[in-house]
């Protein structure tokens, strides 16, 4: 069976790539299941689960190629986190070639299910359909420069109603040490394994589900790293040269207060009086980056100014940081708004090109859905689930080295995996008949 194709010796470097993995499997008898699934997700062809990659990779041995790869995925018991150790240490050094890493990109993916048995499935939020629906979520950490990213930390979202019933826990295989958790608590635990893994450190990037959560915020900034963080218009400041009231004199009697105040008179902003407020000539066009047709601009102003939430319950106020405003041209009102704790003197062209560095997870995970089948596992497990995607982000591991090792005019067409003809009447399960 020829897994990779022999132009430009691409055979040669999936062979070296996966051999560097395998040792994280824990046993020999799954690195040939393992080279063989990797090889299907890299194959051309609409669906990336078990019983059509089997098709793919083996006609003639189609049922029993299903089950070696079933059972590694969903069966087999290695470690998720110590396999993506071992894709960050081959990937990175290819990433870095092309600058140091500059952004810690954190985000959420959904997937839309049908049933209620699939591990995690609820109606919540779903950013592929834009829209609340019956779906599982998970959250990622990725590392970027401005070449490439990759995910380095994978961890799907359990909603309480699962989280807390223990029958279906068991029947989805969900670990005993997995407790109910918000996706920005996942996230904040995603970047500090990161940093004790060692992992070259950068700002941290989020989009507004996550920044408006003033202790994600602060487990940030108490985890020593600094961040840009997506906002709501509503989101409450205290503008230039304003903070909270100092603590009511003690009358000598009782406990000496200690907490800040607010009053009728003096009162937070949100975010979008805030801009409102700003004169025209504090808005400033900017480019960030080379977009496909043109370069990608918008106008923007950046403020000193103080997060107010959670004020009352504090003996200090908040440090300052950038409140960061995108108003495009001919747009009625601000579009966007961010948070920053990067230096009081960091110009405004460097706070919007780090603050648009997020796109790069846009393009993970377009690459990850449409090209590898992140979202084409059929099982149910905890394990399975989890698997499923280490193996697509180590796939996607080689796709980045390859388009690091070529400039960006090679021909990118030419597949890196060939796939044999699929056996005479194959229909994958579930599909219509062609009849």
């Amino acid at each position: 069976m020829d897994l990779v194709s022999d132009s430009g010796g691409s055979e040669s470097r999936f062979n070296t790539y996966l051999d560097a993995l395998i040792a994280e499997l824990g046993h020999a008898d799954r690195a040939a299941p393992f080279q063989s699934y990797c090889a299907g997700l890299l194959l051309p062809g609409e669906r990336k689960s078990v019983e059509p990659m089997a098709a793919r990779l083996e006609p003639e041995r189609v049922q029993a190629t299903q089950q070696s790869l079933h059972h590694l995925v969903a069966k087999a018991d290695w470690s998720d986190e110590a396999m993506l150790t071992a894709v960050r240490s081959q990937v990175l050094p290819a990433i870095e070639q092309h600058g140091a890493i500059n952004a810690w990109i954190v985000d959420d993916t959904g997937y839309p299910k049908k049933g209620t048995q699939s591990v995690g499935v609820a109606r919540q939020y779903c950013g592929q359909l834009g829209k609340q629906d019956n779906c599982q979520v998970a959250v990622s950490l990725s590392v970027a420069n401005d070449h490439a990213s990759l995910p380095i930390a994978y961890q799907l979202y359990l909603p309480e109603a699962w989280a807390d019933d223990p029958a279906r826990r068991r029947k989805a295989g969900v670990p005993e040490a997995i407790a109910f958790q918000t996706k920005p608590r996942i996230a904040l635990g995603q970047i500090r394994a990161a940093l004790l893994a060692g992992v070259p450190s950068a700002v941290v990037l989020v989009d507004a589900g996550y920044g408006v959560d003033t202790e994600f915020r602060d487990g940030i900034t108490e985890l020593g790293l600094l961040y840009v963080v997506g906002i709501q218009s509503s989101t409450t400041l205290w503008p230039p040269g304003q903070e909270p009231l100092s603590p009511k004199p003690w009358s000598g009697r009782g406990r000496r207060p200690t907490r800040l105040r607010h009053d009728d008179t003096h009162q937070p902003v949100s975010a979008k009086d805030l801009a409102l407020g700003l004169p025209a000539k504090a808005f400033r066009r900017v480019t960030w980056r080379e977009g496909s047709n043109t370069k990608l601009a918008s106008r923007f102003a950046a403020v000193r100014v103080r997060p107010a939430q959670g004020d009352t319950s504090r003996s200090e106020p908040r440090a300052e940081e950038w409140c960061l405003i995108e108003w495009p041209k001919g747009e009625a009102e601000p579009t966007k708004y961010w948070f920053s704790t990067l230096p009081a003197d960091t110009s405004l062209t460097a706070l919007v090109r780090q603050a648009k560095r997020r796109w790069r997870i846009e393009r993970d995970y377009q690459d990850l859905k449409q090209e590898l089948g992140l979202g084409h596992y059929e099982g149910r497990g905890w394990r399975g689930f989890h698997h499923h995607a280490t193996l697509c982000i180590a796939a996607y591991g080689f796709l980045i080295i390859e388009r690091a090792a070529f400039p960006p005019s090679a021909d990118s067409r030419t597949p890196l995996v060939t796939a044999s003809p699929l056996p005479r009447g194959f229909r994958p399960r579930g599909s219509s008949d062609p009849a």
